[in-house]
């Protein structure tokens, strides 16, 4: 019997660094054991014992056979796996068979003998061959079949009693290789084409198989195994059954393992992507329903959303750094929102502050933080060089993610699910991730307006989102510990001893939109807005800079809130917030869209509108509510559009916020829902331009626009 050991001493052979060495002396030292090799040129080696046994560099030749890691047999554990229950029962009968044959014993021990053993035609010692004979003629099989028993039995033990298998691939392992390999290229071709029938993928492999081998080469399968093969090919490149969108979402997986980022700290690595929202919402500005892009900021350690802005149809680098400005100054908590949503100014978590009340005025809507590095794809308003240079000046890193590889970026990819499934899918609007989702008439629903729908998303991400605990954020140390991104933020501040945070809140300004414009005795002039404040420069002072404008002063403009400007004095290095003459009218941040809107809608009602009077009619437009049917939509169609003589009251309609199926998605039974449902792979929005608004146009706006 052959065993897994062999001879170590004078005369064992080794093969040592690709020389054949033999080992002519064994010494026992202080420093432990050694040997002395000599090769075949007769040159002398000396090595310490465990250099030569556990070395890479050194093979032992054993000089008697025995089991080895690289023979044809399979383990033990593989090969009784695979037994089914009768088949292991029939294996260990008869390794019982076996062992009376070579002990007298079914157990093979005299210990743990059963009542009338050894029986007398098993009994220990004499010849074997008689106890062959009596065994086959017990169990009617020839004396060869028990002889082969007893050999394997030897050799393997109980795993070499069970039947022989074969690797079988299926049916493309019996068909010709050729056959198989061309039905795969075929397959792969089809990646990013419309998907084929499998009679049409059959086709092309056998016409491109004869061009290539000839008519008779290769052995043509049957048409029934034909198809059987491109099933067993479905599992290795995905084409039939998958929708060719995922099927090539597969096909891009990296060939090597997935690797992961791993942080450790809260603002360590912050992700940054935008996605077309899967709900229609409607632009003020054109009146017409859109898809709207979301642009969020998330850091990936708490999974916190740090970051939203909503725009119609397309995203600008100035939209980017607008987003990337909210992770230095958060926006302002909503004033009806619960205390646990609401962040402390400072950003750190409630457990750790004495005086909870008075160190949190107001509050925040997301945590501030400064991020050590962006997570961002290749899109134009992720390297645009405005947005890369004031990075580079914080000394922020720009990790780009692999092209057309959304798994780098996996966290967000998932927010944008778990937001269409928590909220976008109960709202008005919603027409479903794609095109075979899509309701009937989703423009037929009550409508919501870009900023009332970004309004109510930054809700939802504070009231819900912030606050449900995540199946992804776990603590090693606690594997059943479900943690919420606000517990998490606060973990991480307990686990790292600290956070990045702003150094100087002032610096986020510079992510802002620069605008050059000349001072005037009245002020400042932007988009005829005009602008005046402490820190103002004098008019007449010959400006230093060189810019596009001549005797220009560089100003940053926040386009989510123009009631403001900011400007830094040259010689102080000061910034000074210069606020717009008539922001006390909106009481709130206003959009530069929005006032664009809103001068429209009063240069078609007033004969010398002015910005103050623009403002006031926006903000009781806006005041008018929302309709939940095609009727009382057509009425806020025509409302927004200042067409009706009608002065209806501003009472007793609901704002966004109280529709019932915000109030589904922002109620407490949304709150207190259980952790997300995880998923690896994330399909988002469809991008079917042109078919935003199913409505007759010219019917649906006949009777919305028409003078009353």
């Amino acid at each position: 019997m052959s065993g897994a050991g062999a001879r170590m001493g004078v005369g064992t052979r080794f093969r040592y660094d690709g020389e054949i060495v033999e080992v002519v002396e064994m010494a026992a030292t202080t420093a432990g054991n050694e040997v002395v090799l000599k090769d075949g040129r007769g040159r002398l080696l000396r090595l310490a014992l465990r250099e030569l046994m556990f070395s890479d560099r050194a093979v032992l030749i054993p000089e008697q056979p025995g089991p080895s890691a690289d023979d044809g047999e399979e383990i033990a554990s593989v090969i009784l796996d695979q037994l089914r229950g009768d088949e292991r029962r029939q294996v260990l009968d008869r390794a019982e068979h076996v062992r009376e044959v070579l002990t007298g014993f079914r157990s093979g021990s005299p210990e743990l003998a059963e009542e009338g053993e050894p029986r007398p035609d098993y009994a220990p010692g004499g010849r074997v061959e008689p106890k062959y004979a009596a065994k086959a003629l017990e169990l009617g099989v020839h004396v060869r079949t028990v002889k082969q028993w007893v050999a394997d039995f030897r050799r393997h033990g109980e795993a070499g009693l069970a039947a022989k298998r074969k690797c079988s691939g299926g049916a493309a392992g019996r068909a010709d290789e050729r056959w198989v390999d061309m039905a795969l290229e075929v397959m792969v071709e089809h990646t990013g084409e419309s998907k084929p029938s499998r009679k049409v993928v059959i086709e092309r492999t056998r016409a491109r198989v004869i061009a290539r081998h000839g008519p008779d080469a290769v052995r043509l399968p049957s048409r029934a195994t034909a198809y059987r093969i491109l099933e067993d090919l479905e599992r290795r490149h995905p084409l039939f059954r998958l929708s060719t969108k995922r099927n090539r979402d597969i096909a891009g997986r990296p060939e090597g393992p997935y690797g992961k980022l791993r942080p450790t700290r809260p603002g360590e690595y912050v992700l940054m992507d935008t996605t077309r929202l899967d709900v229609f919402a409607c632009d003020p500005l054109t009146l017409r329903w859109v898809q709207a892009e979301l642009t969020v900021a998330m850091d990936w350690y708490t999974r916190c959303i740090t970051g939203i802005r909503l725009t119609p149809m397309s995203t600008k680098a100035v939209d980017v750094s607008a987003v990337l400005f909210q992770c230095f100054r958060p926006r302002p908590a909503g004033r009806d929102w619960p205390r646990g949503a609401v962040w402390p100014e400072h950003g750190i978590p409630r457990t750790v502050l004495v005086d909870v009340e008075g160190a949190t005025g107001e509050g925040l809507a997301s945590p501030p933080l400064v991020p050590e590095t962006l997570v961002v794809d290749h899109g134009k308003v992720y390297v645009s060089e405005h947005l890369t240079s004031v990075c580079r000046r914080m000394g922020i890193s720009i990790q780009p993610a692999r092209l057309r590889t959304g798994r780098d970026k996996g966290p967000v990819e998932r927010f944008f699910r778990t937001l269409r499934e928590g909220l976008l899918e109960v709202l008005p609007g919603y027409k479903g991730p794609d095109i075979h989702s899509r309701g009937e008439l989703p423009e037929g629903d009550a409508f919501f307006f870009l900023d009332e729908l970004e309004a109510i998303i930054r809700e939802w991400t504070a009231t819900v989102y912030h606050c449900r605990p995540h199946s992804s954020l776990v603590d090693p140390g606690l594997p059943g510990l479900r943690m919420s991104p606000a517990q998490m933020f606060e973990h991480g501040m307990a686990r790292a001893g600290h956070i990045e945070v702003p150094r100087d809140p002032d610096l986020a300004f510079e992510f802002l939109a620069t605008k050059w414009r000349t001072v005037q005795h009245y002020g400042v002039e932007i988009d005829r807005r005009r602008y005046r404040g402490l820190g103002l420069p004098v008019p007449g002072i010959r400006s230093p800079y060189e810019g596009p404008v001549k005797n220009g002063w560089p100003f940053q403009v926040d386009p989510d809130d123009i009631t403001r400007i900011y400007f830094r004095d040259p010689a102080t290095r000061v910034w000074h917030t210069l606020p717009w003459e008539h922001a006390p009218v909106a009481g709130m941040p206003l959009s530069e869209d929005a006032l664009v809107f809103a001068r429209k809608l009063a240069a078609e009602k007033y004969r010398y509108p002015d910005n103050r009077l623009a403002v006031a009619d926006l903000l009781e437009r806006w005041n008018l509510g929302l309709g939940t049917t095609l009727a009382e939509r057509r009425m806020a169609l025509r409302l927004s559009r200042e067409q009706t003589a009608l002065d209806l009251p501003r009472t007793g309609e609901p704002k966004p916020a109280a529709l019932p199926s915000v109030r589904r998605a922002l109620g407490d039974d949304a709150r207190t829902a259980g952790a997300t449902v995880p998923g690896s792979a994330v399909e988002v929005g469809d991008d079917d331009e042109g078919d935003v608004d199913p409505l007759n146009e010219d019917d649906f706006y006949a009777d919305a626009l028409d003078d009353v």
